[in-house]
């Protein structure tokens, strides 16, 4: 989620919040690492990016003051050698392991043995899981309903809605009032994408 964040949004939030020449350079970064990251990495392309992370970096240290370049930032010229040596980066990433790590950090219950309790936490978690699959009629892990239920609801057959209901509603509710401009803009989101306005569309 961090570099979804890193590559498709900071370069909108930017746009409108810092100058020109600062914000360029903070785009060409988002979109550095937006290529680095994709799915297919070609030797070519790589080698340019190389070029281009140079030059990026070139233009932030005309910007920003020197003790902003630390080693973290000198590492992003190393980047795409280490693409080019180890393949694409989604096999590589340290997401799903530190977001391992912090589930075992909370099952420490004793700070003077980290270990232990991280153990008996795991232990202890296995065997319940093991144990919630053979039980019938009670809330486990497996059989829980989920905290978004998008599953249709059944509709009787008698009973034709325009809109027909989907999803189910969980937890409290709010209510708020659209202004005239959002008012227009579902209005015309409804007559443009229902199925029964299609014949007067045509």
């Amino acid at each position: 989620m961090t570099h979804i964040l890193m590559e498709q949004f900071l370069p909108l939030a930017m746009r409108n919040t810092l100058p020109k020449e600062v914000c360029s350079v903070l785009i060409d970064l988002c979109l550095f690492f937006r290529k680095l990251c994709n799915n297919v990495l070609k030797i070519d392309e790589l080698d340019e990016l190389q070029s281009i992370v140079v030059l990026t970096l070139c233009h932030m240290e005309m910007l920003f003051p020197p003790s902003f370049f630390t080693v973290m930032v000198h590492l992003v010229v190393h980047l795409v050698e280490d693409a080019k040596l180890g393949g694409p980066v989604q096999y590589r990433w340290m997401y799903p392991i530190e977001r391992y790590l912090r589930k075992l950090k909370s099952y420490v219950r004793n700070k003077a043995q980290a270990e232990g309790s991280i153990a008996g936490g795991y232990m202890a978690e296995e065997a319940l899981t093991f144990c919630s699959r053979y039980l019938d009629g009670i809330e486990t892990v497996f059989n829980r309903l989920h905290r978004v239920n998008d599953e249709p609801a059944i509709v009787p057959s008698n009973e034709n809605t325009l809109f027909p209901p989907v999803g189910k509603p969980v937890g409290g509710f709010t209510y708020f009032t659209l202004s005239t401009k959002e008012k227009l803009q579902v209005h015309r989101h409804v007559l443009t994408n229902c199925i029964i306005v299609d014949p007067f569309l045509q």
